[in-house]
């Protein structure tokens, strides 16, 4: 092993000295934020860098001749190959920008669906998805008249792959699956998901957003046909997103939207249009989102990929361990592989009113059904409270969180 791989084996991430690098700890002292699977906070490098960007360099991209024009033109092309380059794929022209993972799915839903899924064929998701990748695939079975099929989770609360594998057929088109799970954190084996649905002729698409922050990532190594992310997730900005896609299957796929920037040629009788990935970005794209995503993979690099899992994996581990052992708190299973993302409820206690409880605490958490109906009522539960970590959150954090929960079972044990 040589200096480099070894310092890398053994970086440890220190989240008070990350915390001087997020600039919302320092206008909200006391924050314990614990909702990062939502949105995670954004580093300086990140804020200014945005700012710097339209200081020095904004124009509209692609069409300019003018330096200007070609600068910007080039800070949204580097960001398209620093994304390859963090998903190693193959090449930069399968990486397409979208508003977010969402937009990202409605894309592969509404383009690649309608020319490869007909009547009588099946999509299969899991009961661990996201609305965003379960809504556009119900909806377009509805449409062409196929069949959608929920892949179960076990008793124990991770993927059933065994039931998975029972319910795929010739019949089976696509499956679509998150990496990590957005409600318990549940990892799903998405490289035997891909060697499963290929064997029957299907595709896979896989819902990265909770993974990307916290693991490496491979499309390759993992062999799925799509991967979808949002930029918030990653410590990037709001409403810039990823569709990763094999360059075969894009360029089999017509344009979801038309516009400026995607066409080559339009006359009254017909409309060409140009390439992936720019066939799938109609319009002025968002060249600052994109020139933040830059900055924030940049900046998970930096940390190392390896040392944000192996610290958030140990957190994750203090985090069942501290809250298992508060009385009347039932945490949601999530197999054998969780990271990072935790559920619970209160026994007699509403989410929301526990949620209001933490705030006071200045504890930072999500609660509802965390766009995940079908996953709440599998458990038989409206709604849970999810802790979601980020580089920044250490056992410090994770004991205030279990303090502001006992605080709110005295509360309402009065």
């Amino acid at each position: 092993m040589n200096d480099m791989a070894a310092a890398k084996t053994h970086a440890v991430l220190d989240p008070q000295a990350l915390r001087r690098e997020f600039p919302i700890y320092q206008n909200n002292p006391g924050l314990v934020f614990l909702d990062s699977g939502a949105s995670a906070q954004k580093p300086a490098v990140v804020i200014d860098g945005i700012a710097e960007y339209y200081r020095r360099d904004y124009a509209n991209v692609h069409r300019g001749v003018y330096q200007l024009s070609q600068r910007s033109t080039d800070a949204f092309e580097e960001a398209r190959e620093t994304t390859r380059a963090f998903l190693n794929a193959a090449d930069s022209n399968e990486i397409v920008f979208t508003r977010g993972a969402t937009e990202s799915i409605n894309l592969v839903a509404q383009s690649w669906g309608p020319v490869f899924v007909k009547a009588g064929d099946e999509i299969i998701v899991s009961d661990l998805e996201h609305h965003s990748n379960f809504v556009p695939w119900q909806m377009l079975c509805e449409r062409v008249g196929a069949r959608l099929r929920v892949a179960p989770i076990g008793p124990d609360g991770g993927f059933d792959l065994a039931a998975f594998e029972a319910m795929l057929s010739p019949r089976t088109k696509m499956v679509a699956v998150t990496h990590v799970s957005n409600v318990s954190g549940a990892i799903l084996p998405v490289e035997r998901i891909a060697e499963l649905a290929h064997a029957v002729g299907a595709k896979l698409l896989v819902d990265g957003c909770q993974a990307i922050p916290r693991m490496p990532v491979d499309v390759r190594a993992i062999g799925c046909d799509f991967y979808v992310f949002s930029g918030h997730k990653a410590y990037g900005p709001s409403g810039i997103g990823v569709l990763w896609g094999r360059y075969e299957l894009l360029v089999a796929m017509p344009p979801w939207q038309t516009g400026g920037g995607m066409i080559t040629l339009v006359t009254p009788e017909r409309t060409e249009f140009q390439d992936p990935p720019h066939r799938f970005e109609a319009g002025t794209p968002d060249i600052s989102g994109a020139v933040g995503l830059k900055l924030a993979l940049d900046f998970i690099e930096g940390l190392g990929r390896d040392a944000i899992r192996e610290h958030e994996e140990e957190l994750t581990g203090y985090a069942i361990d501290r809250l298992s052992r508060i009385a009347d708190l039932n945490l949601v299973a999530a197999g054998q592989r969780r990271l990072s993302v935790l559920s619970f409820n209160l026994a007699g206690i509403h989410p929301h009113d526990v949620g209001t409880v933490l705030d006071q605490h200045g504890v930072a958490v999500r609660v509802g059904h965390h766009c995940a109906q079908p996953l709440m009522d599998k458990l038989g539960v409206a709604g849970t409270v999810r802790a979601s970590l980020g580089v920044y959150n250490d056992r410090d954090d994770i004991d205030a969180l279990a303090a502001a929960v006992e605080a709110c079972r005295e509360m309402f044990s009065r």
